[in-house]
């Protein structure tokens, strides 16, 4: 790669400096520092506040790549599909009839690729530090787990995320938990502990002595995820919690496969007895297939015949770059009183806003590391192969749930979902 040899010149410039630089040779601490602090700000921070941190880890990468000997680029079949979008996006920003909102829009995907190559270029040489990236999703997972309990038991007031109450008998009506996050919004809260919780799974692998925290900490965030009261992280649940079990069944021994699959049998009759008794919450599981029955899915329904209207007249490149843009645009598409922040379906939105072939190349870049993932889990016996189990697991959670809900473009979520496609890159060789 050209770059590459531009780097590399780059760097003999520089070993001077870097020899004699204290800095210069713990960048990789700073830049740790700076992901964690990603994770962490995300708890309670605006989004562009969480933003900076993540700047500032490109920053640092780039500044280890200019100076670091034998720091280079090097691209899979995964990046290259990712290449593919990145191109596809900048053309379709390009193009925008709004180009100064799409700019702005383009400038987050840019920081969230930009992320994603400081998360690869820090993991490949510290494949050990990985454990501490997790620690801090997790303990956010249990940060956030107490707070939703602290806002169920003290029946906090309902904000965005309303549920249809004409359908519903008073007692049937969820106390939605929401936790810190910003902007406040149990659908969004949702999301994040759907790609948070698969974690805490490491925990027990990292130290054997840490196995009922993992199953307390793991139980506790599940019952949050719930008291959401959102329906696509049930939906994203359920999904994450078939990956586990047909991981975990695949390194078992015949005897034991038995006596899993009949211990996993009963443990779902028991949860799901106990979901099913809990009327409030059987209401809402129950009201994904009341279809337009139910005002939030008919407002949905509406918004994906208009985002598809908009997709129709923009397929090639689509309408540009963000959510501002996508707005302005769609009030052209809207039916009367339903206006939409989104398409409220991560792949319809990219489609709208880049086009076909940034969705195909998108897609085919997920797809291409999940097929790698999940050889890797089911051919390898090595300390990585957890790493890449979690990553498997939320970054199908957040697929499922992005089929009806597009908090996955909010960076608390974004930046989780590069840090998994990171440590798959990484680990899977």
């Amino acid at each position: 790669m050209i770059a590459n040899t531009i780097i590399s010149k780059l760097q003999k410039f520089f070993e001077p400096i870097y020899d004699k630089s204290f800095v210069l040779k713990n960048l990789d601490w700073l830049i740790l520092v700076n992901i964690i602090l990603v994770i962490i700000t995300s708890a309670y921070a605006q989004s562009d506040n969480i933003g900076y941190f993540a700047l500032f880890a490109i920053i640092l990468t780039v500044v280890k790549l200019l100076t670091k000997s034998g720091e280079k680029f090097e691209l899979n079949l995964a990046d290259k599909f990712l290449l593919l979008y990145f191109i596809f996006v900048l053309i379709s920003v390009a193009g925008s009839t709004l180009l100064y909102l799409s700019i702005k829009g383009f400038f987050k995907t840019v920081t969230y690729l930009g992320f994603y190559i400081a998360v690869v270029h820090f993991f490949r040489n510290n494949i050990d530090k990985i454990k501490y990236v997790f620690f801090a999703i997790i303990s956010v997972v249990f940060f956030e787990t107490i707070v939703a309990f602290f806002q169920n038991f003290g029946a906090v007031e309902e904000i965005s995320g309303w549920q249809d109450m004409s359908r519903l008998n008073p007692e049937d009506v969820m106390t939605r938990v929401y936790g810190t996050l910003k902007p406040l919004n149990p659908n969004l809260f949702g999301g994040y502990m759907l790609a948070a919780i698969p974690s805490i799974i490491v925990l027990p692998f990292i130290n054997k002595r840490l196995v009922f925290l993992s199953i307390f900490i793991g139980l506790a965030a599940i019952i949050a995820l719930f008291l959401t009261g959102c329906r696509g992280a049930y939906i994203g649940l359920f999904f994450e919690v078939v990956v586990l079990f047909f991981m975990s069944y695949r390194f078992l021994s015949d005897v034991y496969r038995k006596v899993y699959t009949f211990i996993v049998g009963i443990f779902s009759l028991i949860v799901g007895f106990v979901i099913i008794s809990i009327s409030s919450i059987r209401a809402r599981i129950f009201s994904i297939f009341a279809m337009r029955s139910d005002s939030s899915n008919s407002f949905r329904f509406n918004v994906y015949n208009s985002s598809l209207s908009m997709f129709k007249d923009n397929w090639l490149l689509g309408i540009g770059c963000g959510n501002q843009n996508f707005r302005e645009i769609y009030g052209l598409y809207m039916k009367t009183g339903f206006d939409a922040l989104s398409a409220y379906n991560i792949y319809l939105e990219t489609a709208v806003e880049s086009g076909i072939f940034a969705l195909i190349s998108f897609v085919l870049f997920i797809v291409s590391n999940l097929v790698a993932a999940f050889k890797f889990v089911l051919n390898t016996r090595q300390t990585e192969t957890v790493f890449v189990t979690v990553a498997l697991i939320s970054i199908v959670g957040m697929l499922f749930h992005g089929i009806v809900d597009t908090v996955f473009f909010r960076p608390q979520i974004q930046f989780i979902f590069w840090i998994m496609i990171g440590i798959i890159r990484v680990c899977v060789k």
